[in-house]
C-alpha cells in the first residue's frame, strides 16, 4: 500500500516499510499546495532583495557575505559541490532512502522554500528505486548530515552516483534510465535537500525498530536460561513491578512469564533458592529500563521525522522567514547514545546468565561449561570467551557522541550533536547484540537438554527453532559455524515470530 507523506504522520514502521522494504510513496496533495504556496514567497522575497541567510549570502563563516544576482543562480550549485566532502563506504541503501523520506516529508510542511520539483523528484527517486551513494562518514549533525545529505542533492543536478537495479552507476544515467527529470538547483533549492539531521534520523529509526525486536529476544532467551538454572519464579510475579510503577519492567515481566508459562518449574517440585543473583532476579527491572529507555528514543525520533528541522524557515501565513538551528541532531542523538548504552548493558546481563549456565559452582547441578566429557571436552567455555569480546568493544562504543562536539566553520558552528557517530556506532552495538543474544540461546538450549523436566511453552519453542539450526554439543567440535548461524538466527528474528505464535505478542 503506498504511504502518504503529508509531513505529520511519518512512523518508524512507515520509514522501514519505505526503507527496506521498497513500500511507495505519494505526496499529499494539500502538502504540494503547500510547498507552492512558499516557494511563490520566497520568489516574492528575493525579487525583493531581502537578504535571506543561504539564499543570497553565504552559509556558515560565510553568512555576512551578500551574493550578487549572478551568484544567486550559481550559489546552489557550488554548495552542494563544496559539502559533498564524505569519506570511505557508502551507507547502506535503506539508510539513503530513509533519509529520503525524512526529507519530503520535511518538505511537505511548506516550510523549506524549494521548489515543488526538487520534493517531487525525491518521491520518483524512491519509487523508482534511484538510492544515491552516499558515504557515511562526514556528518557531524548538525547543520543537518550535510555532507551525505550533498550527495543526494548531487543528483539534482544530474551528478553523484546512485545504485539502479543493482548497479553503481554515474547519476545522469540512472536519472536516465529510471526515466526521471534532472530537475538542476535554483536559488535556496540546494541548502533546502542538505539542512537537516535526515539520515542520523533515518538510521536511528530503523535502529530502534530492530532493537526493540532484539529486545523481545533478550526475553526469550532470559526466560530459557531461568528455565535451566531452576529459578525461583517469586521475582516474575507482576505484582512486584506494578508496585514501583516503571512501565518497562511490568512488560518485561509479563514477556518472560508467558514464555515460561506451562513449564514443570512453576510446579513447585524443584528445590530452589530463597534468592538467586541478580542476573536472574532483576532482569525485568533491567531489560525494563531498556524498554523505557527504546520508547522515549521513538517518540523523540517520530517527533523529528515529522517537524520542520531546516534552516531558515518559511512562513508564508506571516510573510516571514526565520533563521535558527532546526537542523541540530541533539534531539535525537542524546536519546539515541542512551538506547545505545542500554543494548549494552543487556548484553552484559546476558552475558552474565551465559556465565552461570557454563560455571558448575552456579550452574545448580549442569556439567561444567555445558559437556557431559568435562576434561577431554571444554563444552562452551570459549563461547563465553567470544560474548566478552563483543561485549568489550560495546563498551567502548557507548561513550556518548553527543557531548563529544568539536567547533567547526571559524566557530561559527561550535557546538554539533555527533548524532552521525552515535547512529554508527548504535550498528556496531546492536551487531554485537545478536552475537552476544545468539551465545545465550546456544548455551540455554544446550542447557535445557541436560535437564529432565517439561519447559514453558515459549522455552520449547524457542529451543525447537534453535535446534533446527545449531545441533546439541555431545562432542566438541568448532564452535564458529554455531556462533555465527545464532547471531544469524537472532537478527533474521525467527525464534522471535515463532514464540509470538505460540505464546501471543511479547509488547
Amino acid at each position: 500500500m503506498t504511504i502518504i507523506l503529508d509531513g505529520s504522520s511519518l512512523t518508524v514502521e512507515k520509514v522501514l516499510q519505505i526503507a527496506r522494504q521498497g513500500e511507495k510513496v505519494e505526496l499529499d496533495p494539500a502538502a504540494l499546495e503547500r510547498i507552492k504556496t512558499c516557494r511563490a514567497m520566497l520568489e516574492r522575497k528575493i525579487q525583493a532583495r531581502e537578504i535571506m541567510y543561504g539564499v543570497n549570502t553565504g552559509i556558515g563563516e560565510f553568512s555576512e557575505v551578500v551574493l550578487t544576482d549572478e551568484q544567486v543562480k550559481q550559489f546552489q550549485k557550488y554548495l552542494i559541490y563544496n559539502h559533498s566532502a564524505g569519506i570511505g563506504e557508502p551507507a547502506p541503501p535503506e539508510y539513503v532512502r530513509g533519509a529520503m523520506t525524512g526529507r519530503i516529508n520535511v518538505h511537505a510542511h511548506g516550510n523549506s522554500g524549494c521548489r515543488p520539483e526538487i520534493t517531487t523528484t525525491l518521491v520518483e527517486m524512491l519509487n523508482r528505486g534511484v538510492t544515491p551513494v552516499v558515504c557515511q562518514k562526514g556528518s557531524v549533525g548538525a547543520c543537518g548530515d550535510l555532507a551525505p545529505m550533498s550527495q543526494i542533492a548531487l543528483l539534482m543536478l544530474g551528478e553523484g552516483e546512485a545504485f539502479y537495479h543493482g548497479e553503481r552507476l554515474p547519476g545522469a544515467v540512472a536519472f536516465e534510465r529510471a526515466g526521471i527529470p534532472v530537475p538542476g538547483l535554483m536559488a535556496r533549492d540546494g541548502l533546502a535537500v542538505i539542512n537537516g539531521s535526515n539520515l542520523l534520523t533515518a538510521m536511528s529509526a530503523l535502529h530502534l525498530y530492530d532493537i526493540e525486536r532484539w529486545l523481545k529476544q533478550a526475553e526469550i532467551a532470559c526466560a530459557m536460561t531461568l528455565e535451566a538454572l531452576l529459578a525461583n519464579m517469586k521475582p516474575y510475579d507482576v505484582r512486584l513491578h506494578q508496585a514501583r510503577g516503571f512501565p518497562g519492567a511490568v512488560r518485561s515481566c509479563k514477556a518472560i512469564m508467558a514464555c515460561i508459562e506451562g513449564s514443570d518449574i512453576l510446579k513447585g517440585s524443584f528445590k530452589i533458592k530463597v534468592q538467586d543473583a541478580y542476573s536472574m532476579r532483576s532482569s525485568p527491572q533491567v531489560i525494563g529500563a531498556a524498554h523505557d529507555a527504546v520508547a522515549f528514543a521513538r517518540k523523540q525520533v517520530e517527533i523529528e521525522l515529522n517537524g520542520v528541522g531546516d534552516n531558515p524557515i518559511f512562513f508564508p501565513e506571516h510573510d516571514l522567514t526565520l533563521t535558527g538551528a532546526n537542523f541540530q541532531g541533539s534531539p535525537v542523538s542524546l536519546p539515541m547514545d542512551m538506547v545505545g548504552a542500554a543494548v549494552t548493558m543487556i548484553s552484559v546481563l546476558s552475558e552474565r546468565r551465559l556465565n552461570r549456565l557454563l560455571n558448575p559452582a552456579l550452574s545448580v547441578g549442569l556439567p561444567a561449561f555445558l559437556t557431559k566429557g568435562a576434561g577431554m571436552f571444554s563444552g562452551m567455555m570459549l563461547s563465553q570467551y567470544t560474548a566478552d569480546s563483543l561485549i568489550v568493544e560495546q563498551r567502548i562504543l557507548s561513550a556518548p557522541a553527543s557531548i563529544n562536539s568539536i567547533p567547526a566553520a571559524a566557530d561559527q558552528e561550535d557546538f554539533v550533536s555527533m548524532g552521525m557517530n552515535t547512529a554508527i556506532k548504535n550498528a556496531q552495538i546492536l551487531d554485537n547484540a545478536y552475537g552476544v543474544l545468539g551465545i545465550e540461546f546456544m548455551a540455554a538450549a544446550q542447557a535445557l537438554d541436560l535437564r529432565d523436566f517439561q519447559p514453558g511453552k515459549g522455552v520449547q519453542a524457542a529451543r525447537e527453532v534453535i535446534r533446527k539450526y545449531v545441533a546439541y554439543l555431545g562432542e566438541d567440535r568448532p564452535l564458529y559455524p554455531d556462533h555465527t548461524n545464532m547471531k544469524a538466527l537472532v537478527k533474521s528474528c525467527e525464534i522471535l515470530e515463532t514464540v509470538e505464535q505460540v505464546v501471543g505478542s511479547l509488547e
